[in-house]
């Protein structure tokens, strides 16, 4: 019996063979370009170094690490996602209970009177008896073909597949609340350079009214001065309301109602670029990647669901035994003419079902064909998020530099024009046409960046960077 045990149903499981592949783009990127700016550190990528656990303390910033911990500590996705895991190891004991016999015990008191008419007599002609049982059943189903046996396996993948949901729920977590705060950070950035902006345009108007009073400039040229303030005050209030949905997103993330949101600021001039990226080697971010773990978990489990319905096809054992006592006093129930039992023995085989388990073995074949595509699927999204990381990183640190040297040119095209202006050298209108492209390079730096930051924590997210990744 113990060898024919050692025999499953359906094909043992072979995980898929890592990606062939060397580099994550073509041709690799080894080192970002450089800006004269606090944020235009030039990156390096770092091939098959391991990657932290808590890679978001690379940003040297320790409201960012405050707000991660806490999130970690009470946010209410990632305690379902734990739970479910908790879940599923227990329901996998459940399904490993299967190997073993079941013994039950029990009790009966019965107090009865027999009818003189058609019952028979009891062996002390007393109609009225009280009669007590206890028994002690035994049962066991050898698992011959394995049916038991795949059923734990699939269980077992489910906990794989949750631990790695698990996973993937802190990876998400802890990203959400690096690029809330990094969000929330660049449109505190904004605001303030468009307030600036306001400020600016506001003393500019002042003195175009004191000089229409002196009959210097015309009444067109303080109306366009006046389109130009609002125009800069408009960009405000879409900014604040951006800042206030961010500031909701925060709170959540952590945990917290809207209203309790946390009074953390954090501006994007304290925080560091990391310089040296450890990147994992291409071949291991199958094993890095929360949601390609829990893809392969999930193709293991529809390998065992085919072996699970291969079993049903396929006879099934059971072995069983009975024993106790009646008496009709409790006294007497450890009299051994009293006693009683049974051993018994069967075997089942489907005959005749209309197909159903052949179909449903099939069904089982076409649901691990799904779950393979869905793995490869899973394994391709996983590389295009690191490539993709990558080649933004590169191209925003270029993107970086040009905004840097466009920021310069037209500061210093602002203050030449207002000097001319002064001097009345040149109309107001120019002077419009310097301040909008300045407002405009200032945001546009403060974006840039922003997204040198960002795709920083992209990298790291898109790498599946984690505790797991360290032990792996």
């Amino acid at each position: 019996m113990g060898l024919l045990a050692g025999c499953a149903a359906g094909p043992n499981y072979q995980p898929p063979p890592a990606p062939k592949v060397s580099e994550f783009t073509a041709p690799a990127l080894r080192e970002t370009g450089q800006a004269a700016d606090p944020a235009g550190a030039a990156q390096t990528f770092d091939a098959g170094k391991t990657l932290p656990a808590e890679w978001w303390r690379l940003f040297a910033s320790p409201q960012i690490d405050a707000l991660v911990k806490e999130a970690i500590a009470n946010n209410p996705d990632l305690r379902a996602a734990q739970s479910a895991l908790a879940q599923s190891r227990e329901l996998l004991r459940v399904q490993r209970a299967a190997y073993l016999p079941t013994i039950g015990a029990g009790f009966d008191a019965s107090r009865s009177k027999n009818s003189a008419t058609i019952a028979p007599p009891l062996a002390s002609n007393a109609s009225i008896y009280s009669l007590y049982t206890a028994q002690v059943t035994i049962s066991y189903a050898p698992d011959v073909f394995g049916g038991v046996r795949r059923q734990v396996e699939a269980a077992r993948a489910r906990v794989q597949a949750a631990d790695a949901q698990a996973d993937a729920a802190y990876l998400t977590l802890t990203s959400n609340v690096v690029q809330a705060a990094l969000q929330e950070a660049s449109l505190r950035g904004q605001i303030a350079a468009n307030q600036d902006i306001v400020g600016a345009e506001t003393k500019l108007l002042d003195i175009l009214r004191l000089q229409e009073r002196l009959g210097e400039v015309s009444a067109a040229e303080v109306a366009a001065q006046e389109s130009a303030l609002a125009q800069a005050q408009q960009a405000l209030p879409p900014l604040n309301r951006q800042l206030a949905s961010e500031r909701d997103l925060l709170a959540i993330l952590l945990g917290r109602y809207p209203s309790e949101g946390p009074a953390t600021e954090i501006d994007i001039s304290s925080l560091e670029l990391p310089r040296s990226l450890p990147v994992s080697i291409p071949a291991a971010l199958v094993e890095h990647r929360p949601d390609v773990r829990a893809a392969e978990a999930n193709l293991h489990a529809a390998n065992a669901q085919i072996g699970i319905a291969a079993a049903a096809r396929l006879p099934t054992f059971s072995l069983g035994a009975d024993g106790g006592s009646n008496a009709a006093r409790i006294a007497a129930l450890t009299s051994a003419p009293n006693s009683f039992w049974s051993l018994t023995a069967g075997v089942a085989q489907p005959i005749f079902q209309g197909g159903a388990l052949r179909h449903q073995q099939r069904a089982a074949e076409a649901g691990y064909a799904q779950a393979l595509a869905q793995y490869r699927s899973a394994a391709l999204s996983a590389y295009q998020g690191v490539a993709d990381a990558l080649q933004a990183l590169q191209i925003d640190a270029d993107a970086l530099q040009l905004a840097v040297t466009a920021d310069r040119a037209t500061t210093r095209t602002l203050q030449l024009t207002e000097a001319r202006e002064h001097a009345g050298e040149i109309s107001a209108s120019a002077l419009y046409v310097a301040q909008q492209a300045a407002q405009q390079s200032r945001i546009a730096l403060i974006q840039a960046r922003t997204s040198r930051f960002t795709d920083t924590v992209a990298l790291f997210q898109a790498l599946g960077a984690g505790p797991w990744a360290v032990k792996s």
